[in-house]
């Protein structure tokens, strides 16, 4: 038990230290795609940037407004970052002390209660603006929802397994991408609307809602927003990692190495997306998933059924 807890709390550590490089990483990307240089100020190359980041915010006074339902107020970032760390006890380690059988169902249950920390984020607060953006990532983040319990289930049905390190071990023989290749932009997609990020960032809007569903929030509890937002990018992009690019180690590298480069690729992705793509519109983005992916899912899960029930 002591081990698990070990295990448990270096896995959350090491998410965070992650999250926090990979802010430096997205600021140096978006600088250099928009030909300048990104943070290079503090310390060497600017590597020490977002610990200063993380110690200006959090020293920054913490508003509490008048008219805000208190308790849920401040509850709502502290929800959504456990609930965060949390999916990281389904990390595929070599070095894990245990694994959970049934992972892929821990995943769906506990990424669908992440749309409750966005909603009491945005309700508590009172705001008409934070409360319309809240209601804009629910009904985005429950509609790809759909879409990504579909397509986990490609993958499952070709493994005959709900753990990742069995999905993990299964596509030593051949990655899931080259047999499910449509499916597989399917999921980068649904994954890049799932965490709310560019171009599909609509819980976020300069224009028409000042910021979104966090406008309220400053200090420490808008860090922790943004802490489970990048943590949440990290997740997703393990799960892209396992699902559609598993297997074993390359060139004599150990897998958890293996797996960290391949993370670290897919979470540039998500930035590469950003520095590429305008906003969409929200009737597109919902038309996409409804109209799109759930008929292309469900039609491609009928076909994967009968094919291994030929063979």
């Amino acid at each position: 038990m002591f081990s698990f807890l070990m295990s448990s709390v270096v896995s959350y550590v090491c998410a965070l230290v992650s999250m926090a490089f990979l802010t430096l990483l997205e600021r140096k990307g978006l600088g250099y795609m928009q030909v300048r240089k990104g943070p290079n100020k503090v310390g060497i190359f600017g590597l020490p940037q977002p610990l200063a980041d993380a110690m200006k915010l959090f020293i920054k006074e913490l508003t509490k407004p008048t008219v805000a339902n208190q308790s849920p107020y401040f509850m709502a970032p502290i929800i959504s970052l456990i609930l965060a760390l949390v999916l990281w006890q389904l990390y595929p380690s070599e070095m894990s002390t245990g694994y959970y059988k049934w992972g892929v169902l821990f995943f769906l249950c506990v990424s669908s209660l992440n749309v409750y920390g966005t909603l009491l984020a945005g309700w508590s607060s009172n705001s008409k603006y934070a409360l319309l953006g809240a209601l804009r990532a629910v009904a985005q983040t429950i509609s790809y929802e759909v879409s990504l319990a579909l397509i986990l289930l490609f993958s499952l049905f070709i493994a005959s397994g709900f753990s990742l390190k069995e999905v993990n071990e299964i596509s030593a023989f051949v990655w899931f991408v080259f047999l499910l290749l449509p499916i597989s932009l399917v999921w980068f997609v649904s994954c890049i609307a799932e965490t709310n990020r560019a171009p599909f960032d609509f819980a976020e809007g300069e224009s028409e809602l000042v910021s979104g569903f966090n406008v309220e929030y400053s200090g420490g509890s808008f860090v922790l927003i943004f802490i489970a937002e990048y943590v949440n990018i990290l997740l997703m992009s393990l799960l892209t990692s396992v699902l559609f690019f598993g297997g074993p180690s390359m060139f004599f590298m150990s897998l958890d190495v293996f797996l960290v480069m391949k993370i670290v690729f897919f979470s540039f992705s998500f930035i590469w997306v950003r520095g590429s793509f305008p906003r969409f519109r929200y009737d597109l983005l919902m038309g996409l998933t409804w109209k799109g992916f759930l008929p292309l899912s469900l039609s491609g899960l009928v076909l994967v059924l009968g094919l291994l029930c030929v063979f």
